[in-house]
């Protein structure tokens, strides 16, 4: 094809040939296949002298064979066609640094870095020596953390901070596997300009390399925060937190209050979650949920020591895993910080109760009854049945007894309290109901009253649900529900008329129970509605027989009624 006739430059070929004969370390495969490439590259260009890919094998070919001023030679003369070439660029600065000439290096790797074009380089870099790749990655590492040290502020800021990424490229590349703290630095010089989910490729890549490394699971949480996935940046500070509690507090604590406040409360309610979970399943918590419990109770105190409720949820934490002592002391922190907080005297009534101080429990406790049912819902499940039992009967009788000495609103918290620790049972309803009742809150009263009825449907017990009946009609009454009362007085009458008979003429009276019946009646005359309105005056004269509007209402109603319509 080329007519017999050798086009290599006779004096490169005969230099290869004499550095084989000289060194037998030549001989090795990998010398032997660098010499065909540069010959084959040499001819390349003898063909066609601007070819950019000849040149460039021709320089990596020498560069195997050892000849570096060579291979320096052939790269200017490239760099001269295309000044702006990274793959010419990259190849002479780390020629430069192995040369030792860092400056030159450094100003090569700085017009690699402004190129912006660092992603063709990754194969690039794999012909080269692992100790020079080695080199050149701690170079561009290094000169990347100068550039972020000196990092101006203002619109110059995201500039050097590009810049520093192009350094950090190219030293990932250059450090294959090795790469990690390379790629921690550029995947938070993407978080720091807003480009999240780039960011997250680059943790993600590292935390594959290197499970449990913490920084690496920091700043993977602060992606997640800052996509509003607070769930998966809570699962990753935590388990960075497992690892090593102290660098992550440092990190927490560094960053700004509104970043810092959705992580720790979001730990807080993962605490909140477990608890809940191990309180459901009845069961003894696992290793793994007792150490995020407690490193996560710890690791917030020491993040805001002046905060009460760190302080709060791991006195929950340790009573919850029965280490009494403990708890009371980190709840007298909170009680030093907020003397006046329900939250911590509720607590400390829960103490109390567990040494079996009861009145001192109850007192404590009921404090919450009215302002946080949820959290004293949450404190009454850590006791033991009999425990609750106690504490509801203590409750009861106080309420009781401040009931009779006409104190309703201290009454209130011991009436809640005997509720939700006795579980919604009948007789603690009907007690805070009457509580109620005497504050005037009628609607409550009579929501506590209905759950009674619900609950006691089946209940054979026929002199209390009479009274209940005519309980619900005077509350009713008082909500200013006349047709519902008539209801409620109806159904008493129904199941025991003596009785409640005689509970209607005494609350509200025989002459307004007569009243409430007889204008319901006369609403359902006027609505054609006649079996009821026949029933209400039959009602009425039960508990008023001398009642002169219902004995007219009868005949009314009577003297309406369609021709085949029977009453009864």
């Amino acid at each position: 094809m080329f007519g017999g006739k050798s086009h290599l430059r006779p004096d490169l070929v005969s230099d290869v040939g004499v550095q084989e004969k000289a060194c037998p370390t030549l001989n090795h495969p990998l010398h032997r296949d660098a010499c065909g490439v540069y010959q084959l590259a040499m001819l390349l260009m003898e063909l066609d002298a601007e070819d950019e890919t000849s040149c460039l094998l021709v320089a990596d070919a020498l560069y195997l064979l050892g000849r570096l001023d060579d291979a320096h030679k052939s790269l200017r003369i490239a760099l001269s066609r295309r000044p702006q070439a990274a793959p010419v660029l990259v190849r002479l600065a780390l020629l430069q640094l192995r040369r030792g000439f860092c400056y030159d290096a450094n100003q090569l790797v700085k017009k690699v870095a402004q190129s912006g074009n660092t992603a063709c380089l990754q194969h690039t870099l794999d012909v080269f020596h692992q100790e020079d790749l080695k080199l050149l990655q701690s170079h561009c590492h290094t000169r990347a953390l100068s550039i972020l040290r000196t990092r101006p502020g203002g619109p110059e800021s995201e500039a050097h901070t590009r810049e520093a990424i192009a350094y950090l490229s190219l030293a990932i590349f250059a450090a294959g596997s090795q790469a990690n703290e390379s790629l921690l630095t550029r995947a938070r010089c993407y978080g720091i300009l807003g480009q999240k989910k780039t960011a997250m490729f680059d943790f993600n890549s590292m935390l594959r390399e290197e499970p449990r490394n913490v920084q690496a699971l920091c700043g993977r949480a602060l992606v997640h925060l800052a996509l509003d996935q607070l769930q998966e940046a809570v699962e990753d500070m935590l388990s960075a937190l497992k690892l090593d509690p102290g660098t992550v507090i440092s990190e927490i604590r560094s960053l700004k209050p509104e970043v810092q406040l959705p992580l720790t409360q979001g730990l807080r309610t993962r605490c909140q979650v477990l608890l809940n979970q191990w309180l459901d399943a009845g069961s003894l918590l696992g290793e793994g949920d007792t150490q995020s419990l407690l490193v996560v109770g710890e690791a917030l105190i020491r993040i805001d020591p002046a905060q009460p409720s760190w302080h709060l949820l791991l006195t929950d934490i340790l009573t919850g895993l029965g280490k009494y002592q403990e708890a009371g002391t980190h709840l007298q922190e909170a009680l030093q910080l907020s003397p006046s907080s329900e939250a911590a005297q509720a607590r400390r009534g829960l103490l109390q109760l567990k040494k079996g101080v009861v009145s001192a429990a109850a007192h404590d406790l009921q404090c919450l009854a009215e302002t946080d049912t949820q959290d004293l819902s949450f404190l009454l499940r850590l006791l033991e049945s009999p425990e609750r039992q106690s504490l509801t009967q203590v409750a009861a009788k106080k309420a009781s007894n401040l009931l009779d000495l006409g104190q309703p609103r201290r009454a209130l918290g011991y009436c809640s309290l005997a509720v939700l620790a006795g579980g919604s049972r009948p007789y603690y309803l009907r007690l805070r109901m009457a509580c109620l009742t005497q504050l005037q809150e009628y609607d409550r009263a009579l929501r506590d009253l209905d759950h009674v009825l619900q609950n006691g449907a089946g209940d054979s017990d026929l002199p209390r649900q009479t009274e209940d009946f005519c309980t619900r009609g005077r509350l009713l009454l008082s909500l200013g529900d006349t047709d519902g009362a008539a209801g409620a007085f109806t159904q008493a009458l129904a199941l025991s008329p003596a009785q409640a008979q005689s509970s209607l003429a005494e609350q509200p009276g025989r002459g307004p129970t007569a009243s409430v019946f007889l204008t319901y009646g006369q609403r359902c005359l006027e609505e054609q509605l006649y079996e009821e309105a026949w029933t209400a005056a039959q009602n009425g004269l039960l508990v008023d027989p001398s009642h002169r509007g219902l004995k007219r209402l009868k005949v009314r109603t009577r003297k309406e009624v369609s021709s085949g319509c029977r009453l009864h």
